[in-house]
Formats: structure tokens, C-alpha cells, sequence
């Protein structure tokens, strides 16, 4: 049995939890309002960017997860999540003289420039000059200049339950498909993300880094297409694009923002043995639209 800490414990924190907790391992989730927390996970009310806050961690933890998220779209909210909150833990961790064997930091794959459809992986350069893209790279950087063993996992666009803003846009007809060559997407469900945390949480020799995607980058075209084909609706419209400036700031919102183009491989984390239960967005959409249409009959299509 491990004492793990998971910093940052939302939406993705709680569902690893839940399951390191299934696992028989005593876990711990910090965040600024704990008290929802589900049973098996024990809560911790402390906030990452208030250094006073983190002075009663709890003693001798094997494993730490950061998985904080920023609270908005600001340069200001990236560098306290993804900057603060990461310094102040660990030198909360040294101060209480804490050696835990391994930390875990989920970072994004939004740390890559690239916007042609290239294919990236662990090796290529990571040079997004956006605000966002940035501070998530200083976190990385601080991870592992730490004392400790660090890996850093970077997840593409996650979706699941509570994340289906894509499927409401084209349900609500406002999603938009951009013409011209395709614009690459690369995603994951949640639940697998959890899934590759825990699993490399245990592996005995890890990578210090992993590209957390799963087996299909696709055209956005594509899946938009696919989803209004599911739902019964008509094929988002195509919308003029302007070009991706380099280093302008994209956010992971395609209904709404220019997105950057490029094709992530997962081919490590697959290597280390590692299986996706939703391994392209046909899987894992499926899932979510069958779960709305058991808890509403109304959204099947006619």
C-alpha cells in the first residue's frame, strides 16, 4: 500500500483517486474546497498558491500527482496553477523533509508549436510561446529540477462525463468545421486518463516524459461531422480560417478559437504495455451519447 497525495484534486484527480483508492492505496486530495470529496479519498483544504497552506501534508508519502488546472484563460491564472502552486509544493515537501519516490504532473500537449499536421512526439520541440503553453513548460522544468523523480505526462484535448462541450456544440448547431487543409485534433477520455496516471504511478522504470493521447488524431472536420451524423443533425457549416500566427495563444475550444494543427503519438506510453479502453473518439463519444440517451430518450435522434 502507497500514501499518495493528490495535488490539485478535481474532476480528473478525484476519478484517479477513486481508483487508487479501489487499489488499496491511502490517498489524499488537496484542494481549496474538499468537503465533496467521495468517500476513500481523504481531504486536504489548502490552496497550492498560499504557501501558509501547505505546511500540514500529510507525513511520509510515497507518490505525488499535480494535477492542478488554472481557474481561467489568463497568463495570470496559467503562471499561479501551473508555476506558484508547483513551487510552493515543493518546498512544502522539502521543508517537512518528505522523499517520495516518484511525481506525477499532468501538462499538455498545447506545449507544441507545431501547426501544420506534423507528427510530434516525447523528442520534438516544445516551443508554443503562447502564455499557456509557457508556464505549463516552467512546470515541467521545476518537476524535474526537484529533488525527487518526476515524470511529466502530457494529455491532449480530454472529453467524458462533464466534458462534452463538443457534443452540445453540434447538438446546438453552433459548432463550425475550418475550411482548407485539415486542422488536426488529438484528445482522450477521461477515464483514461486517469487510467495512464495509475499506471504510471506503478511502472518500475518510467520515462521522465509521456504524450498521454489516444490512437487517432483526427481531422476536427471529421469528428464534427461523425457526431452530427450520431445525433441526427446537420454537418457543422465550414467557416473561413485565418492563418496560425507562431507564437499566437490557441485555446482548446474549437467551436470558438483558432486551434493549432498537429498529430500527437502516443507510441511510449504504448510501449510500456499500457491499454486504452476508448482508443479513438468514435469509442469514447459513443459512450458518452449512450449514456445521455439512457438518462434522456428525448436526445435520440428520429
Amino acid at each position: 500500500m502507497s500514501r499518495i497525495l493528490i495535488a490539485g484534486c478535481g474532476d480528473l484527480g478525484t476519478s484517479l483517486g477513486q481508483a487508487l483508492h479501489t487499489a488499496g492505496h491511502q490517498v489524499w486530495g488537496l484542494k481549496r474546497h474538499p468537503a465533496a470529496m467521495p468517500p476513500g479519498i481523504q481531504p486536504i483544504a489548502a490552496d497550492l498558491t498560499d504557501s501558509a497552506t501547505l505546511t500540514n501534508l500529510p507525513p511520509r508519502l510515497d507518490c505525488v500527482v499535480y494535477s492542478a488546472a488554472a481557474a481561467g484563460f489568463s497568463e495570470a491564472q496559467y503562471q499561479a496553477a501551473y508555476v506558484t502552486g508547483v513551487s510552493h509544493l515543493l518546498e512544502a515537501l522539502r521543508q517537512a523533509s518528505q522523499h517520495p519516490k516518484r511525481l506525477l504532473f499532468t501538462s499538455s500537449t498545447s506545449v507544441y508549436a507545431q501547426h501544420q499536421g506534423e507528427w510530434v512526439n516525447e523528442d520534438s520541440p516544445a516551443e508554443a510561446q503562447g502564455f499557456s503553453g509557457r508556464c505549463i513548460r516552467q512546470g515541467e522544468q521545476l518537476m524535474w529540477a526537484s529533488a525527487w523523480p518526476a515524470i511529466a505526462v502530457r494529455f491532449g484535448g480530454i472529453y467524458g462525463p462533464g466534458r462534452t462541450r463538443l457534443v452540445n456544440s453540434v447538438r446546438d448547431g453552433a459548432a463550425t468545421c475550418p475550411e482548407g487543409p485539415p486542422i488536426y485534433t488529438n484528445r482522450i477520455h477521461r477515464d483514461d486518463c486517469a487510467r495512464v496516471l495509475e499506471h504510471l504511478l506503478q511502472l518500475p522504470e518510467p520515462e521522465q516524459l509521456y504524450i498521454a493521447v489516444d490512437d487517432c488524431p483526427a481531422p476536427l472536420d471529421e469528428v464534427l461531422d461523425w457526431l452530427a451524423n450520431q445525433l441526427g443533425t446537420p454537418k457543422p457549416r465550414r467557416v473561413a480560417q485565418p492563418p496560425v500566427k507562431p507564437g499566437a495563444e490557441t485555446r482548446r475550444d474549437p467551436t470558438t478559437r483558432i486551434r493549432a494543427s498537429k498529430r500527437c503519438s502516443n507510441a511510449r506510453l504504448r510501449a510500456t504495455g499500457f491499454q486504452f479502453r476508448y482508443p479513438g473518439y468514435r469509442d469514447g463519444y459513443a459512450a458518452i451519447l449512450q449514456r445521455q440517451f439512457a438518462q434522456n430518450p428525448a436526445l435520440v435522434k428520429s
